[in-house]
């Protein structure tokens, strides 16, 4: 009852605050709004700790909530499929995600979140909606390794919720630093199902989706940081590339629907 992980946490509340946060947003991903798993296969035979897993970001808080549903499921043996919460009643409580410092101290239920598993770091490029520049604090470096050494990381490489973000540095360190397995994820539809934080449902009958992939390759001793970095935009589909496919989607989208209106009497 009284063990703690690497960051003083009892683990004891640890599980039973990711059991009520769990068992509260469940609906939320199978319930009010779906949520499509595709490659959750993966996690089930991962290491049991130095995992990196790396996703683009369209909330705060949902993404990495639902992240936490899929991985419990799939360990307990759900392949694609979080249908029946029990397998939160003995969940993974090695498993851990990156977040600013300001987000988790936010009020009361972002601390009560940060308990369950944040590694909370200073932004080096934007504080309280503003902009700034500021050198990395190496103990937030030390933190995410220390978590890395106990188990298991999510991270949010843009270091924000808006699209086609640049991936920051500090990641590709990390990883050329801790060499870690790096699943990448690519999420898709919380954007339209919640606010921005994550926290109240903007819409519902949304399909949301999670794809997991397979583990990235790289070069940990030889591979240079801009390499890792471009590996990462195309691994979460955050690459400029893909913005040029989408707006092309949306341009084709448009076209078809304008045909359709001349012809609608």
């Amino acid at each position: 009852m009284f063990k703690k992980n690497p960051f003083g946490h009892y683990l004891f509340l640890k599980k039973w605050l990711i059991r009520f946060l769990g068992f509260m947003s469940h609906r939320r991903y199978r319930g009010f709004n779906e949520l499509e798993i595709e490659g959750s296969e993966i996690i089930k035979d991962l290491p049991d700790k130095n995992v990196l897993f790396i996703s683009n970001h369209q909330t705060y808080f949902a993404d990495v909530v639902a992240m936490f549903h899929v991985f419990n499921a799939s360990l307990s043996g759900r392949l694609d499929s979080i249908k029946n919460v029990g397998y939160l009643w003995s969940p993974k409580l090695n498993l851990y995600y990156v977040a600013a410092k300001e987000t988790m101290r936010a009020g009361l239920l972002p601390r009560i979140m940060a308990y369950a598993g944040s590694v909370s770091i200073e932004r080096t490029w934007r504080e309280k909606g503003e902009d700034i520049k500021r050198q990395v604090k190496m103990s937030d470096i030390t933190d995410i390794g220390t978590a890395l050494d106990d188990g298991w990381v999510i991270t949010f490489p843009q270091g924000t919720t808006k699209p086609f973000g640049p991936v920051r540095k500090g990641t590709a360190y990390i990883i050329k630093r801790y060499k870690p397995i790096v699943i990448p994820i690519v999420i898709d539809g919380f954007r339209r199902s919640f606010d921005k934080k994550g926290l109240m449902i903007k819409k519902r009958g949304i399909l949301q989706s999670m794809i997991i992939k397979k583990p990235l390759k790289i070069d940990y001793e030889n591979e240079s940081i801009e390499s890792v970095l471009e590996k990462i935009e195309f691994a979460i589909e955050q690459h400029p590339s893909f913005l040029k496919v989408i707006s092309q989607e949306e341009l084709d989208a448009k076209k078809k629907l304008d045909i359709t209106r001349q012809w609608d009497f």
